[in-house]
């Protein structure tokens, strides 16, 4: 029998997880978790829990959570994450409990029909290829059955497809309570369920955009809860700089002008009065994208001053604004339409108001170019301060974790980013036996990552790998050029099937992947995490280069400095923790399972030849590694003994080699 106190033992050798799932083998690690998550919801408390690949961290804090008799909310890295929580994983603890609590799926309102929005685009009667005819089809098709109004459950209709667009709504184009399909509205319903759930399931991107909302004082989305749990928590400092900063974009300017045109039908005279301004509006968005065309993609505002004609362009963009702004005031009684593309217009004055005259030391301003856009930001420069004020809000317990937080075993690097003040830490191994499972290999001879030919001789140097492990890799880079590079290189030296990133959807690239069983897969920034290829089909990891942000990047820049200016060395205080966690999550790619083997393959010749190399290799799993090629050929042709492993003095030879 099971402590029934003990919440630990309920995913133990005894407990109803052992007794009632196929396949569910206890883990210490995991019941360590379960009891701290448990202590930090009844204690209100702040933890940090990395817990290594395989631990069971969703089980670890969903079971606490359910039976905590407080309102959770569980937030994912990503929707993927979000629907295999809510779906697969939730109903399977559900059930084995036998918790009576009412839980919701609540996402951000792009991801949900909006009727309205159909109905428009039906009655419009644009003029659709063949495609989009057919994609339109099938989601008035879909429309009529579905109960949830979810994107995802649609799958022919590609999530990239420009109809979402015009079947969605936002923010700025909802007509709240007085839209004719308010009754049956999906977002509305999806919000309803969660106000009213004890555990809300959500992603990051709508945790923080809620969070930001209240800050601003605008309403809530979610309701308030008790405790929080993050999941993928590593990627929090970078979502929260999105969320707690100011922006303005091309995009929103140019929709706010096609709207406000569309809201004049029906209302007389309006065209008349905004024709004007709003086609000014237009003009002088297109006349600020071309004076921004010589600058580089990203920068400093600074630097976007110094350019002859962006600060008149500026001028005149803001002068227009306020123009079209003034106009929509004396209309907006005359529809509910056109009352909010004023209430837009303002809110977008505002936001450019700040970021073009505000000068403030706490901002780092900076702007980004597109092909055919831009964006202007103002994004805070320290986060933790606005990231603890709202911890303090909610009076919550506030659970963040991930199998990628610590730098050499501590947590001091993510805790200053988020403002975390003596949390609670636990650090979980992976059950993973990394000492047989994997080998970590260092080729030897490649030159500085800064080299002409740098991924020419990687490609070199992974080859033999290739041929050893009869592909089933994965090449992951750090930059799109080497991708690029790489993939030139290897398309008439590789007989494996070879995916490369952005000649498929994501899903697509991976699900091929999978099916081929011999498959080369080149990846950048989006492969690196979020991805799960168990078994034979995935042997081998090759990482081109130590994952360091772009030194380009205007708001890496100021922190940089700021930590300069406060006595910290901003590369072994900022730049080295980052790319630390960044390898982590690449390396995490590798040993997805208790069967698994395979090769770590990191090229970059700083790993032993600079001291901060040592942090990045104590970072790692406890792998062996070496630098020689024929002990890779070994691990893929391993000589066994009459017990089917390894000899010990093969073993011995691959311990001998790390250190």
């Amino acid at each position: 029998m099971t402590d029934p106190d003990d919440i630990g033992a309920l995913l133990g050798a005894e407990g109803p997880f052992a007794r009632e799932l196929p396949n569910f083998a206890p883990r210490p690690a995991q019941q360590e978790m379960a009891r701290a998550v448990q202590h930090a919801i009844e204690e209100c408390e702040t933890l940090i829990a990395e817990a290594g690949t395989g631990t069971g961290k969703t089980y670890a804090y969903l079971v606490p959570a359910m039976l905590s008799g407080q309102r959770v909310i569980i937030s994912t890295g990503t929707k993927a994450l979000q629907d295999q929580l809510f779906f697969r994983d939730l109903p399977k603890v559900r059930s084995v409990l036998g918790a009576r609590l009412k839980t919701a799926l609540l996402k951000g309102r792009a991801n949900y029909l909006c009727l309205y929005r159909l109905d428009q685009t039906v009655r419009e009667g644009a003029s659709f290829d063949r495609q989009q005819a057919a994609q339109l089809a099938a989601i008035r098709a879909w429309s009529a059955r579905t109960r949830r109004g979810d994107r995802m459950e649609l799958a022919e209709v590609p999530e990239d497809s420009p109809l979402w667009l015009r079947v969605t709504s936002t923010p700025e184009n909802c007509l709240g309570v007085e839209c004719p399909f308010y009754d049956d509205c999906h977002v509305v319903t999806a919000r309803r369920e969660a106000q009213e759930a004890d555990l809300v399931v959500v992603n990051h991107h709508l945790l923080f955009a809620d969070l930001a909302l209240k800050q601003e004082g605008f309403g809530e989305i979610l309701p308030g809860a008790q405790a929080f749990i993050l999941d993928e928590a590593h990627q929090i400092p970078e979502l929260a700089g999105q969320f707690f900063s100011q922006s303005i974009s091309a995009r929103q300017l140019t929709e706010l002008a096609q709207d406000a045109l569309a809201e004049c039908s029906g209302v007389t005279g309006a065209i008349g009065l905004m024709l004007e301004p709003i086609e000014a509006l237009q003009d002088a968005v297109r006349k600020l994208r071309l004076a921004l065309d010589p600058l580089p993609t990203r920068g400093s505002f600074h630097e976007l001053l110094q350019r002859d004609g962006v600060p008149a362009s500026l001028r005149d963009l803001g002068e227009l604004l306020s123009a079209l702004t003034d106009v929509l005031a004396s209309q907006a009684e005359r529809s509910r339409g056109l009352m909010n593309v004023h209430e837009r217009a303002a809110s977008l004055m505002e936001r450019l108001d700040r970021i073009t005259e505000q000068h403030s030391e706490q901002d780092v301003r900076w702007y980004e170019l597109f092909p055919r856009g831009f964006s202007l930001h103002a994004t805070p420069l320290d986060l933790a301060a606005p990231l603890r004020a709202m911890r303090e809000r909610t009076f919550a317990a506030w659970i963040h974790t991930s199998a990628t937080l610590s730098v050499a075993g501590r947590f001091d690097h993510f805790a200053r980013q988020l403002g975390l003040d003596d949390p609670q830490a636990l650090s979980l191994e992976s059950p993973f036996d990394y000492a047989r499972q994997a080998l970590c290999y260092i080729p030897d001879g490649l030159p500085d990552p800064a080299a002409r030919d740098y991924t020419e001789r990687v490609i070199d140097a992974v080859m033999p790998v290739l041929q050893a492990s009869n592909g089933r890799a994965f090449l992951l880079f750090t930059s799109h050029r080497a991708l690029r590079r790489a993939a030139e290189l290897l398309a008439d030296r590789v007989p494996w099937p070879l995916f490369v990133q952005g000649s498929a959807p994501r899903h697509q690239l991976l699900e091929e992947f999978r099916a081929s069983g011999h498959g080369v897969l080149l990846g950048a920034a989006s492969f690196w995490e979020g991805v799960d290829v168990a078994g034979e089909a995935l042997s081998v990891v090759v990482i081109d280069k130590l994952p360091f942000a772009a030194p380009d990047d205007p708001v890496l820049q100021a922190r940089l400095e700021a930590l300069e200016q406060s006595g910290i060395n901003p590369f072994m205080g900022w730049q080295v923790p980052a790319a630390v966690i960044a390898l982590k999550q690449g390396a995490g790619r590798l040993i997805r399972d208790v069967h698994d083997r395979g090769v770590l393959v990191l090229c970059d010749p700083r790993l032993t030849t600079k001291g901060y190399g040592k942090l990045f290799l104590a970072s790692l799993p406890p792998m062996p590694r070496t630098r020689e090629l024929s002990q890779v050929q070994a691990f893929f042709a391993p000589v066994l003994n009459e017990s089917g492993e390894p000899h010990a003095a093969m073993r011995d030879s691959f311990s001998d080699t790390g250190s």
